[in-house]
């Protein structure tokens, strides 16, 4: 069970190519190699973002009125535990 050598890839090869035929194989090498290349583009516009400061969208704090109204409503809780 050691690694595979160069006859089991070739045999491997070999058994691919008259599986898909050469035309089929000549798609996916193409469609393969469009990948790679995609991949290697976001992986260096992702470089390129991580570089690059973050931006400022104002200096006010976002309001939620959401949050302001159940802690409203704990504190009245508390205060009415407390009496």
């Amino acid at each position: 069970m050691g690694s595979m050598g160069i006859r089991e890839l070739v045999i491997i090869l070999v058994v691919v190519l008259l599986i898909f035929g050469t035309k089929k194989m000549a798609n996916i090498g193409s469609d393969l190699g469009r990948a790679v290349k995609g991949f290697k583009q976001a992986m260096s516009e992702g470089e390129q973002e991580d570089n690059t400061p973050p931006k400022q969208l104002g200096t006010k704090d976002a309001e939620f009125p959401e949050v302001k109204k159940t802690e409203a409503a704990a504190k009245t809780a508390e205060t009415e535990t407390k009496a």
